[in-house]
This record gives C-alpha cells, sequence and structure tokens, in this order.
C-alpha cells in the first residue's frame, strides 16, 4: 500500500538541487501534470496523514495546496513529475507548520528575572517530567531554577517534583496536600527575587480540563504570578484528545507555546501538525524519551522528514 507515494517521497536529496523550489520544478516546458496524475498520490496522502494522525481539516488543507501548486503545470525537463510531487507535499506540510518554532531558550536568556513560567496539561501527559527536563536544560545554560509544587491536589505530584528537584539540585517550593496552589506559586516567586534566581517553573494541577474548580485555581496562578510564558503540554499519543485539551486550555487560561511528549512512542508525529495548526501557536520542544536529556527543540523540517518517512516502524 501507498507504494508509488513512499517511492517518491523516499527519494534522495541529491536527486533534487538543494536550492530548488516548487516554482523552478514547474516551468513553461516538459510532462504536464493531469489531474490522474494527482489523483491517485493525493488518495494515497490522504491516507497516510490519516495513519499519521493528522487532523482532517489538515490532511484536507495539504491536498488543496499540493493541487494548487501542480495542476496543470509542466514540469521542467530537468526534473521528473516525482520531484514536482514531492516538493510541493513538502511545501505544504511547511505552510502548515510556518511559524510553529519557538525559540525558548533565547526567550529565557534575554527576559528580565526572574522569568515565571506555568505549565498547563492532564494528568498522564508528562508534564511534571517535561518541568524537569527544562529545568535540567535551563540550568546546564547557568541559569539557576525555582520549582513551585502548585499541583497541590495530589499529594503524589508534590512528592514527584520534589523528587525531580532533589536529583537535578533544584529549589523546590512546596506546602502540604490541599493547600493554595496561588500561595504556593506566590511564595516560589517570592523566594526567587530574594536569592536572585533566573527562572520558576511552575507545576498545576492535572485533572481533565473539563474540571472548573481546577480552572478557576489555574486563573488564580496567573492573576498572582502572572507568568511571562505558559506551557501547554500535550501527549502526542492523544490524537484529538490533545487538540480538544489544547484549545480548553487556551480559551480558559491562555496558551503561549506547546511541548510535547512521548514523540517516540509517535510512529509518525501527525499530532504536531494537527496541534500547530489548530492552536495556532508555536511548538517549543517534543519529549522524546523518559531521561532528563530527552528532549528536543522543534524543527518543522525535523517533522516533515518524520511525516514522509518510508522506514518501517
Amino acid at each position: 500500500m501507498f507504494d508509488s507515494l513512499k517511492k517518491i517521497l523516499s527519494l534522495k536529496k541529491k536527486d533534487i538541487e538543494p536550492s530548488a523550489n516548487v516554482e523552478e520544478v514547474v516551468g513553461d516546458s516538459g510532462k504536464k501534470i493531469s489531474e490522474k496524475d494527482l489523483d491517485e498520490l493525493l488518495w494515497e496522502l490522504e491516507l497516510v496523514l490519516y495513519e499519521a494522525d493528522v487532523a482532517q481539516t489538515i490532511v484536507q488543507e495539504i491536498k488543496d495546496s499540493v493541487r494548487s501548486d501542480l495542476l496543470g503545470k509542466k514540469v521542467d525537463r530537468s526534473y521528473r513529475v516525482e520531484d514536482a510531487i514531492e516538493l510541493a507535499l513538502k511545501n505544504a506540510v511547511h505552510k502548515v507548520l510556518q511559524g510553529s518554532e519557538f525559540d525558548f531558550d533565547s526567550f529565557v536568556k534575554d527576559h528580565e528575572k526572574p522569568v515565571i513560567i506555568m505549565f498547563l496539561g492532564i494528568n498522564g501527559t508528562g508534564k511534571t517530567t517535561a518541568i524537569a527536563k527544562i529545568a535540567n536544560r535551563l540550568q546546564k545554560q547557568g541559569l539557576s531554577v525555582v520549582l513551585s509544587a502548585s499541583d497541590t491536589f495530589r499529594a503524589g505530584a508534590i512528592e514527584q517534583i520534589t523528587i525531580h528537584g532533589d536529583r537535578l539540585g533544584s529549589k523546590v517550593i512546596k506546602h502540604q496536600a490541599g493547600g493554595d496552589p496561588a500561595a504556593v506559586a506566590y511564595d516560589a516567586l517570592d523566594h526567587a527575587k530574594a536569592r536572585k534566581r533566573d527562572v520558576v517553573l511552575v507545576d498545576t494541577a492535572g485533572r481533565m480540563q473539563t474540571n472548573a474548580n481546577l480552572m478557576d485555581e489555574m486563573k488564580k496562578i496567573k492573576r498572582v504570578v502572572k507568568p511571562h510564558l505558559t506551557v501547554f503540554v500535550g501527549d502526542s499519543l492523544a490524537g484529538n484528545d490533545a487538540i480538544e485539551q489544547a484549545r480548553t486550555f487556551e480559551s480558559e487560561i491562555g496558551v503561549d507555546v506547546v511541548i510535547l511528549t512521548k514523540i517516540d512512542a509517535d510512529a509518525k508525529g501527525g499530532s504536531a501538525l494537527s496541534i500547530a495548526h489548530s492552536l495556532k501557536k508555536p511548538i517549543a520542544f517534543l519529549s522524546t524519551g523518559q531521561g532528563y536529556e530527552d528532549i528536543i527543540k522543534f524543527d518543522s523540517q525535523w517533522m516533515v522528514d518524520r511525516l514522509f518517512n518510508d522506514k518501517k516502524d
């Protein structure tokens, strides 16, 4: 299945000039791209994207972009029809991902200190582990980090972030379970100011996004500490659920950037494409494993290559 599409998408880069783009490959001479040429490939493309867990609206947008770029055009004699289709496909995905990259490191480095970063997401997405990975990353850049255990609804959450803090050598500000999450965040910020720390990372409760009381608590945290950056942590395996979670947090709390976890277990990573398109927010990082080092900056080219990878899983 998908043999003709995979043949096109597995073409080596050397087959096309590095500087080539769709406009250069299609010209006034050569073989004309027909409706028949496109229909079969676009059908296979649609199935491949659905298989990669890309949302329906985005699949249609990509198909429309490819059709618009190529239908009725002629392929320059120095290229092949396959070259034009490959470039058009990747160009379409790049359009969807345009503006989805975010330079987190520069944001923190250049911002007035302490930088306050609030994390949102439901239980099970790897939110607290993602916070620990960010703490590790910042400390390796020479920045001091304070962790705010503002998920006070679960004693286990306080314990989890405390363990990470002990391992990393990061100060953890915490209260007893059941305490006021905003008060914990306020104390963490107060500590950071008094000790001249660089960054405060605020964990929050991770119940389902439909819980109105917990949403109110997160709104209160945001009012009290006024975070400079609010990060949604989403599970790349959750598909449309992750999109709905992100939309709810954006609507209720406000989201600036996204971190996607478990990308190592997601064969293609189509959820990144879906969230980037649906939320219209940049993706800062992808979590690729359980270790503190297993986090990478989001790169649209990496995402394109992953989506159009012909390797068998």
